[in-house]
C-alpha cells in the first residue's frame, strides 16, 4: 500500500501510483461535493494557513475554497502587514505560526526551494504544500492540468502534448513535464523563442522546438504559458506583436493540431499575445475546466494529507 504523503513540494519525486491516486481522489471529491455545491466535513477542526509571499488571487482563492468545502478553518496571512516585511527571518515566522497549532501551510514564494526549506525547519507535524516557488515547481497546477487532460484523453501513452511559451521561467511547465512523464505521455514537446527556453539538458525526455508550426502539428493538447514578465529582464521580452505571430495560438495553428486538440492555459491569459481570444473562448478550450479542477485537486491533496 502506498503511504500517504505528508508534504507536497514537487511532483518530481512522486510515483505514478501516487499521482493517479490523487487524480482519482479529486474525482471522488468532485462527486461527493456535488461539484462543489455540497460542503463536506472531512477536515472539520483542522486549520490551514495560506502563506503567500507573492500575489495570487486565483491560486489562493482555489486553496481557500478547497479547504472550506472540506470543513477546515482557513487563515490568509497578509505578508504586507507581517513582521517579515520588517526583517523577521522566514523561519522565525514559521515557528511563530507553528505555535498556533496549524495543520497545514500553503506557501507561495518567489525564491525556488523555499517550501523544501520550510519542511526541513518545521518543528511540528505541520504539512507544507507548495503553491508555487520561483520557477521551480507548482505541483497542484501540474495535477490539475493532467486531470483535465485525462478527462478527455485517458490513454497517456498515445498522447502528444506541446507546451509553448516562456518555458525558462515557468514553474507550471516543470510540474506539467513531471506529471506527464510519470503518467507515461507518448511525446512531450517544448516550444518557444531561444531566449525563453531552458538548457536542453534540463528536459531530456522532451523534444525541443523553436518553430511553433512544427511543434503543434498533430498535438492532442496545447498548454500555452503566460509570459513571466515579473521574472524576466525587460531586455529578454520579445515584441508582443511579433511574439504572437510566431508563438501565439490562433485558429490557423489550432487547425494544424490533431482533431479536437485540447487548448489549455494556467492563467491569467495575456489575450492576443499567447492565445487569440477566439481560441481561448472556443469549443476546444479547456481553460475553465482547469479552474474548476483546481479546486477538486486541492481538495484531494488536503484530504490526502489531513483527512482522519
Amino acid at each position: 500500500m502506498i503511504p500517504r504523503i505528508r508534504h507536497l513540494t514537487t511532483l518530481e519525486n512522486l510515483s505514478r501510483e501516487c499521482i493517479e491516486r490523487l487524480l482519482d481522489r479529486a474525482i471522488t471529491m468532485r462527486d461527493a461535493s456535488a461539484h462543489g455545491t455540497r460542503k463536506l466535513d472531512l477536515l472539520a477542526g483542522r486549520t490551514i494557513l495560506n502563506l503567500f509571499f507573492e500575489p495570487s488571487t486565483r491560486t489562493r482563492t482555489s486553496f481557500e475554497l478547497a479547504a472550506r468545502r472540506l470543513g477546515a478553518d482557513v487563515i490568509n496571512f497578509d505578508i504586507g502587514f507581517s513582521s517579515t516585511s520588517k526583517g523577521e527571518e522566514l523561519f522565525d515566522t514559521l515557528h511563530t505560526l507553528e505555535a498556533m497549532h496549524l495543520d497545514a501551510i500553503v506557501v507561495r514564494h518567489k525564491v525556488s526551494g523555499t517550501p523544501d526549506e520550510l519542511v526541513r525547519h518545521a518543528m511540528s507535524g505541520v504539512s507544507v504544500i507548495n503553491a508555487g516557488d520561483g520557477n521551480r515547481a507548482h505541483p497542484t497546477q501540474g495535477l490539475l492540468d493532467v486531470l483535465t487532460i485525462r478527462q478527455h484523453r485517458p490513454d497517456f501513452s498515445r498522447l502528444t502534448v506541446v507546451i509553448c511559451g516562456d518555458v525558462q521561467h515557468s514553474r507550471v511547465a516543470r510540474s506539467d513535464v513531471h506529471a506527464l512523464t510519470k503518467l507515461g505521455a507518448g511525446e512531450i514537446r517544448l516550444c518557444g523563442p531561444a531566449s525563453l527556453m531552458p538548457d536542453v539538458n534540463e528536459f531530456p525526455s522532451c523534444k525541443i522546438y523553436n518553430d511553433f508550426d512544427k511543434a503543434i502539428e498533430g498535438a492532442d493538447a496545447a498548454i500555452m504559458l503566460r509570459l513571466q514578465k515579473e521574472r524576466m529582464a525587460s531586455t529578454e521580452l520579445p515584441d508582443e506583436a511579433a511574439y504572437f505571430r510566431q508563438y501565439g495560438l490562433d485558429s490557423r495553428r489550432l487547425a494544424m493540431a490533431a482533431k479536437g486538440c485540447l487548448v489549455m492555459h494556467p492563467g491569467p491569459i495575456n489575450r492576443g499575445i499567447e492565445i487569440a481570444p477566439a481560441v481561448a473562448d472556443g469549443a476546444q478550450s479547456r481553460i475553465l475546466e482547469q479552474v474548476a479542477n483546481g479546486v477538486f485537486v486541492r481538495m484531494a491533496v488536503l484530504g490526502e494529507m489531513l483527512g482522519r
